[in-house]
């Protein structure tokens, strides 16, 4: 399995790939925001470590850019505290973020459970059907990908399986720390609120009115459920 590595501290890339190399993945490295954005869509990575702070190009800027075309699980690593800057990645397409200064071990989970995600383990489970009818969208579950009548609505991996274990669990609520830890798969490790953003991206590409959904419906104080 293929990481691309992208961050201009050249002492935090050397730590991360003896890391990673040592948990048998190959590294790709990349120290700007437009190197990223190249490697990307060159080499295939099966998944993005992403540095916000970044010269050329940010993080944010790279994300968006690499969204554009691929679905690759991006995993932003951030110094930054602030709210708005973690809520921002995920909005413009990150699965998650990583706050420095992080475990390796923290790290290492967080990119387990992506991998296994992006790669379909542990997704068989009650779900082996090839296209589930959502109302008027039809999602397809070989190609990973949904239509409304003829038309490709794009989603990223994360926002396909998080739709998909929606659809094939009609009319049961969960919590978004189930879903954290059943879609994403973080047991011990993970952000509530990335659930909240997944969530709210799917309903701006699905909804009429993102703000009064008919489909992935909020049951206050409890979680989020589907109505098909």
């Amino acid at each position: 399995m293929r990481i691309l590595v992208v961050d201009d501290e050249r002492p935090i890339v050397d730590i991360l790939r003896f890391n990673l190399q040592k948990e048998g993945y190959e590294v790709i490295e990349a120290y700007d925001g437009e190197e990223a954005v190249k490697k990307a869509a060159t080499m295939s990575p099966d998944l993005i470590l992403l540095d916000v702070m970044l010269p050329k190009l940010d993080g944010f800027g790279a994300c968006k850019k690499i969204r554009e075309n691929q679905s690759t699980p991006i995993l932003m690593l951030t110094a930054r505290e602030e709210e708005v800057d973690k809520v921002l990645g995920l909005e413009l397409g990150a699965d998650d973020y990583i706050t420095k200064p992080f475990s390796v071990r923290e790290l290492m989970a967080r990119i387990r459970a992506n991998m296994r995600r992006n790669n379909g383990e542990e997704l068989g489970k009650n779900e082996d059907v090839d296209k589930i009818e959502i109302g008027e969208f039809i999602l397809d579950c070989n190609k990973y990908e949904l239509y409304r009548e003829n038309e490709l609505i794009y989603l990223t991996v994360r926002e396909f399986e998080l739709l998909r274990f929606f659809a094939t669990r009609k009319d049961k609520i969960f919590s978004r720390e189930s879903l954290l830890e059943q879609v994403w798969g973080y047991e011990y490790y993970g952000d509530v609120r990335t659930v909240d953003v997944t969530v709210r991206r799917l309903r701006e590409k699905m909804e009429t009115d993102a703000s009064n959904p008919q489909y992935i419906i909020t049951k206050r104080g409890v979680g989020y459920y589907l109505v098909k």
